[in-house]
């Protein structure tokens, strides 16, 4: 698996979804226009019955730069929701024909796709409003209607919607968005596996964020939350242990409309900062001596020897993660960090490192790869028929995420479990989400298993395995919609 996956997911995807379009030979999805809305409901309703789908992913392709950095690309999302369902089957055993990848065709604002006359989308900017917010709500409770029991995964959509999408939908149906949630899952389970190794408490720590946009936000949002839930604080408080910074510096309440609404959660009073410095990193690292340090900006090498020399100042064991993509925007080399620190910081990185060699010893890179947990949420909650996915689903699965830690046995090891085991890691994480829901009230499958040995064993049963069945000759009106090739057919391009 390991091998595959760059050619799988990134960067080989990345180059598929930017060429998508040069590339195309038949439609991988369900294309829904946004100046043909009234047709949602029929193009989606060509994918079977309310029975058989599972999974949906859903892009509006805005924000592609979150992981393979090549930023709007606009229809051609549909290969990002492609690629997520393929790691879904891949990596949690998700049946691939109970799947269904989907893309928002809203427009574009990528110029070189605008003047190409072989681009497939809408050849206009990107619609935004009560229009798009229309849409988007045309889709999901078309989804919703059609097919009951499917899972709703967002991808990549834009800084402005995200969250925003993801809040208004989260209280209604079971949906989660990989960029928000699935970033700071994995994020998280670092830092609890680094709390094993240096013996802190969540409870207690110190995170700054450098980099306050979807993901840094997402990543402070699932730190909060289970700070809050480990202990008896309110999410507010808990909040008050991350330190976010950005552009202008420290994010302050006095940055007012300049902060988008996940950014404000996190804004600082001016008056504890008064009299001193908080415009760059290092005056932050001094004034804060944080136990975690967290790059989500995609600013390479901000992460200076200064920087890293002064966290090590004040803390035995800093937690230290450059996680921006692609490589070259990493905000620092892990060899660098072993170096400045004496080999005393637990480091996880946005892209895979070799292990790094200093004085005779070797030190294990853990990467941050989303992979190792959206896949086991959404197979938890699959096959629990959850109504929600709550944020204790999300904390459970992050500590079951966290037990597969290699650093549990061997601090020189990596924080996180690799991805060669991601099967056997969503099979825990689902046991677990499963766990969580029924103990909430939230699942509404009949007769899953009480003990936890039976449930990881009814997990397995239900997972999906590429074996080849034998052929059965069938006659024509007891055959499967798979069979007769009635399934797939959708999707519109209005004035195309």
């Amino acid at each position: 698996m390991k091998e595959m996956f760059s050619i799988i997911y990134t960067p080989t995807e990345g180059d598929a979804i930017q060429n998508f379009s040069r590339l195309f030979r038949k439609p991988e999805g369900c294309f829904l226009n946004i100046n043909d809305s009234d047709r949602v409901e029929e193009n989606l309703s060509q994918w079977g019955d309310p029975e058989d789908i599972d999974y949906i992913v859903v892009s509006d392709g805005e924000e592609v730069s979150k992981i393979l950095g090549i930023g709007d690309q606009g229809v051609g999302g549909i290969l990002i929701s492609v690629a997520k369902l393929v790691l879904t089957t891949l990596c949690a055993g998700i049946h691939p024909s109970r799947t269904l990848p989907v893309v928002l065709d809203c427009g574009t604002n990528n110029e070189e796709l605008l003047n190409d006359e072989l681009y497939l989308g809408l050849h206009e900017p990107r619609v935004r409003g009560k229009k798009y917010d229309s849409f988007v709500d045309t889709f999901v409770q078309c989804a919703h209607r059609l097919y009951p029991r499917a899972y709703i995964h967002f991808e990549d959509f834009g800084l402005p919607n995200a969250r925003r999408l993801l809040d208004k939908y989260r209280p209604g149906i079971a949906c989660f968005n990989d960029d928000v949630q699935g970033t700071g899952c994995v994020t998280l389970a670092a830092i609890m596996a680094g709390l094993h190794v240096t013996h802190l408490s969540l409870t207690n720590i110190r995170v700054i964020i450098f980099g306050s946009g979807t993901a840094g936000t997402g990543i402070a949002d699932q730190v909060r939350d289970a700070i809050a839930t480990e202990s008896s604080k309110s999410k507010e408080d808990a909040g008050k242990q991350i330190w976010c910074v950005d552009k202008p510096g420290l994010l302050l309440k006095s940055h007012g409309d300049s902060l988008t609404p996940a950014q404000k959660l996190y804004a600082r009073d001016d008056d504890e900062w008064k009299g001193k410095e908080h415009d760059n990193l290092l005056t932050v690292v001094k004034e804060v001596k944080p136990h975690v340090l967290i790059g989500t900006s995609t600013v390479p090498k901000t992460f200076t020897e200064g920087i890293v020399r002064e966290m090590a100042k004040h803390v035995d064991r800093p937690m230290i993660f450059p996680l921006s993509n692609p490589t070259r925007l990493h905000e620092a080399e892990p060899k660098d960090i072993i170096e400045w620190t004496e080999g005393k910081a637990l480091i996880t990185t946005g892209s895979p490192f070799p292990p790094v060699e200093y004085n005779g010893k070797s030190y294990e890179i853990a990467e941050c790869n989303n992979s190792t947990c959206f896949p086991g949420i959404g197979l938890g909650t699959v096959l629990s028929r959850s109504r929600l996915l709550s944020d204790k689903m999300l904390v459970t699965a992050v500590k079951a995420l966290a037990a597969q830690s290699p650093a549990l046995k061997d601090p020189a090891k990596g924080l996180l479990p690799d991805v060669v085991d991601a099967q056997e890691i969503s099979v825990h994480i689902a046991t677990a989400v499963i766990m969580q829901a029924v103990e909430e009230g939230l699942a509404t499958e009949k007769e899953i298993p009480s003990d936890e040995e039976e449930l990881e064993e009814w997990v397995r049963e239900q997972m999906w395995e590429p074996r080849y069945r034998p052929l059965v000759r069938v006659e024509m009106e007891g055959a499967s919609k798979h069979a007769k090739g009635q399934m797939g057919v959708a999707g519109t391009r209005a004035g195309r």
